[in-house]
């Protein structure tokens, strides 16, 4: 069973790149973040070409920003919008989560809050958001695996450059410990333990990608009962190059049988390595995603 997530940046600019990396990577269940459709606008535009694909579909919209969905060829059961406890921002339930059975795991797909500011009140949202997910987790089911833009890079190597990101969201060690809260393996990380220049997101500015100053916040956090069946675990580097790319790169993880051989961890490799002496001389050219 392959799985696979990514931070799409728009389903309706990414659909003519979307549909056709379904038919080569030919993931079974697919957890999409960052949709910006409404429910109806992203039903109207994708259940038939999904459908022709073999794809249930599920999707958690608001439109503009946010949206989440999953799409499934093992089933699709128990489909929750959002999650018990999800905290409001600015009194409103933002579209960031959206859960099913699928295969008999219980596959989230999640776009975590961004956090903007440290000590803002978005970044301390994003701190309950967290909290509560963990919550929400922890009640089971036990086969689980939490897909998608989780918004924090869980260590220093997953970092282009540490020191360029001091004082930056994503990588405070507030938001480090939430996902050690969650008790999960980060699948990528404990398939390729050694390697750093494992990136998923690079920004769009300042040749950012091309220079390969990126950052690793796209993760599949799994049970040990998930993470024991993988097989392959990797990032699909080749699906941010080329003509109107997202900003994020698609993760894949393979259950009990590597379709593609056991490859990995970033295909294809960068032809250029980032900078990792820690140097701070790159300065981020915004807020990261």
């Amino acid at each position: 069973m392959r799985i696979a997530t990514w931070n799409v940046n728009s389903a309706k600019q990414r659909m003519p790149r979307l549909l056709p990396w379904l038919q080569q990577r030919r993931p079974d269940i697919v957890c999409l973040q960052e949709t910006k459709l409404t429910d109806a606008a992203f039903h109207d535009l994708f259940d038939s070409p999904l459908a022709e694909l073999g794809y249930e579909v599920a999707h958690h919209g608001q439109g503009g920003y946010n949206g989440v969905a999953l799409l499934s060829r093992v089933g699709l059961d128990d489909v929750e919008a959002g999650f018990t406890g999800q905290p409001d921002y600015d009194g409103r339930a933002e579209a960031r989560a959206v859960s099913a059975t699928c295969g008999g795991v219980r596959v989230h797909s999640l776009y975590v809050p961004n956090g903007r500011e440290v000590g803002s009140p978005h970044y301390q949202y994003k701190l309950a958001w967290l909290d509560a997910l963990a919550v929400a987790v922890a009640a089971g089911p036990a086969e689980v695996a939490l897909c998608g833009d989780i918004n924090v890079a869980p260590a220093d190597i997953d970092l282009f450059d540490p020191a360029a990101f001091e004082g930056h969201t994503h990588v405070t060690e507030a938001e480090r410990q939430r996902l050690g809260a969650f008790g999960l393996i980060d699948v990528v990380r404990a398939r390729w333990p050694e390697h750093d220049s494992v990136y998923s997101y690079w920004d769009y500015r300042a040749g950012m990608f091309h220079q390969d100053y990126g950052m690793r916040i796209d993760l599949v956090l799994a049970s040990g009962s998930v993470a024991d069946r993988v097989a392959a675990a990797w990032v699909d580097r080749a699906a941010r190059k080329g003509r109107l790319p997202s900003d994020h790169a698609p993760v894949i993880v393979d259950l009990d049988v590597a379709l593609d051989g056991d490859i990995g961890p970033i295909v294809p490799p960068p032809s250029k390595p980032g900078r990792r002496a820690g140097s701070g001389k790159v300065k981020l050219p915004h807020a990261v995603d």
